[in-house]
């Protein structure tokens, strides 16, 4: 009896100590960049976007007759300053760029008054972005100012567009809101409806808690958090989608396996017909997929967490894009992404990335090379990718002011264990629930990421719910930002 218990002892102290080793908490040494030397874009202009809801607010009480004599003569006005820009060449500074999203701008309280409007306001929408991509061609994307520029005039014109579609109340609102003939010999196949090509780039914006991180988390906030490329075999025409998951690194999935995954939005980007690269070979962006494709095949490519497009070692979802287009001779990502706020760059730090100047998914949005075939967005889950976008914000904020992302450290012996089971899968092929290259203390944080981030939005969906009882209309971005930002104040630890 006196050696059992003498035993168990021994085999209590031995857990303890292993316990106690497991607790000793990784070094959080940063190895690579430690941020770029840049500076986030400031919108600076709430006082223009109250102004444009107060606008809407009085539109709401017009007779139909004032209404559409304004909205009338708006279009006209903008018609016009899109007319007079056409026919030369703008530069980046050109005032009457400016001009015209301002009127833009005055347009959209209107149109989400005047729903009939809806459609040409999409279309001039498209027809705005076309001539934008189209002269900053012309523009140095290393600049600053060109970069400001691009940015300012197509997120601008985005978000004002889908502040008016949040308005409608048509049932048969077509999801796919922008369709741009872009000539292409590569082989055809269809995603949501949509003819795309083989080459086409896929933009997505998912539904997880990281997706809002991977748009927001930029100097240059955007919409889209994943990058995917497709396959479509030239003989037997099926299509294959090559991504980067975080999960299981490099794989290829049937088209209707990238369907059903929860996407928020899709733009689908192809290269410009006039690119030399693709008038000296029409089928580069086939070969581009192809490269890739059998490249997933050929190895084992894991997800790339530093996130270091140099490295085609590992790759995270932009990495696919770039590699497999670089290895045809072209650079997309005319410039790279910058990542310089001080909070925002320990956070993603804290999730493993290592690299602050590199390639997020919604910066390809704005390369010249590159024209909008078609966009996709549901619009009954767009205030979703709203509020979820507004929720980020507000968290990153309070990254710059110096909240930490923690996690439960008592809880790190047992995420051990399970990383060291997940690491065994991996080797024999498997997933596991810490993702290969994620360790332990990663995944923690993940957690407690993911639930500072759902109590926050659980706030803000509250205030938004209670805006919309008060005001009868759902409400803007700014005031998303506005009510997470006081739930942020109001919930720290």
């Amino acid at each position: 009896m006196q050696k059992i218990k003498k035993r168990l002892f021994y085999l209590l102290a031995a857990l303890v100590v292993i316990y106690l080793v497991l607790l000793i908490p990784n070094a959080n040494k940063r190895s690579g960049d430690t941020g770029a030397k840049g500076q986030a874009f400031a919108w600076q202009q709430d006082s223009i976007w109250y102004k444009l809801e107060q606008d809407f607010r009085n539109a709401i009480t017009m007779d139909k007759s004032t209404l559409d004599s304004s909205l009338a003569s708006l279009k006209m006005k903008t018609t016009a300053t899109l007319l007079s820009l056409e026919n030369k060449q703008s530069e980046y500074a050109d005032s009457n760029l400016y001009v015209l999203q301002q009127q833009f701008f005055q347009l959209a309280p209107l149109v989400a008054v005047q729903q009939q409007e809806l459609n040409w306001y999409l279309a001039f929408y498209n027809r705005f972005r076309n001539y934008i991509k189209q002269q900053s061609q012309h523009w140095n994307m290393q600049q600053a100012g060109s970069r400001n520029a691009v940015y300012r005039l197509l997120y601008g014109l985005r978000a004002a567009t889908e502040e008016v579609v949040l308005h409608s109340n048509d049932a048969k609102l077509s999801a796919a809101m922008v369709e741009n003939d872009v000539p292409t010999q590569t082989p055809a196949a269809s995603v949501f409806g949509m003819k795309v090509h083989s080459g086409d780039i896929l933009v997505s914006r998912g539904g997880a808690e990281v997706s809002a991180l991977i748009s927001r988390g930029n100097d240059y906030p955007g919409n889209f958090s994943h990058v995917a490329l497709l396959y479509v075999d030239e003989i037997t025409k099926q299509p294959y989608v090559v991504e980067a998951h975080i999960e299981k690194g490099v794989a290829v999935s049937r088209i209707d396996q990238y369907e059903k995954e929860k996407k928020l939005r899709v733009m689908v980007l192809r290269p410009r017909p006039d690119l030399p690269a693709i008038v000296a070979d029409p089928m580069l962006a086939h070969k581009a997929a192809k490269r890739m494709y059998e490249a997933a095949f050929h190895r084992h490519i894991p997800y790339d967490f530093k996130m270091n497009f140099s490295d085609t070692s590992a790759m995270f979802c932009s990495e696919v894009a770039s590699f497999a287009y670089q290895s045809q001779g072209v650079n997309i990502w005319q410039s790279s992404s910058t990542i310089s706020g001080a909070g925002v760059v320990q956070w993603l730090h804290d999730f493993g990335v290592e690299n602050f100047v590199t390639q997020m998914p919604s910066d390809l949005e704005y390369d010249a090379q590159l024209s909008v075939v078609t966009e996709w967005r549901d619009p009954a889950t767009l205030f979703k990718d709203h509020l979820d976008n507004a929720v980020m914000d507000a968290l990153l904020e309070q990254a710059n002011n110096g909240e930490k992302v923690g996690y439960n450290t008592w809880a790190l012996p047992g995420a051990r264990i399970i990383k060291g089971y997940c690491a065994i899968k991996n080797y024999f092929g498997g997933i596991g629930m810490i993702p290969e290259g994620m360790n332990a203390t990663t995944a923690l944080r993940n957690q407690y990421f993911v639930a500072r981030y759902s109590e926050l939005k659980e706030k803000t969906t509250l205030l938004a719910n209670a805006f919309q009882q008060q005001q009868h209309y759902r409400p803007p971005y700014w005031q998303l930002v506005k009510m997470a930002e006081q739930a942020a104040a109001t919930s720290k630890d």
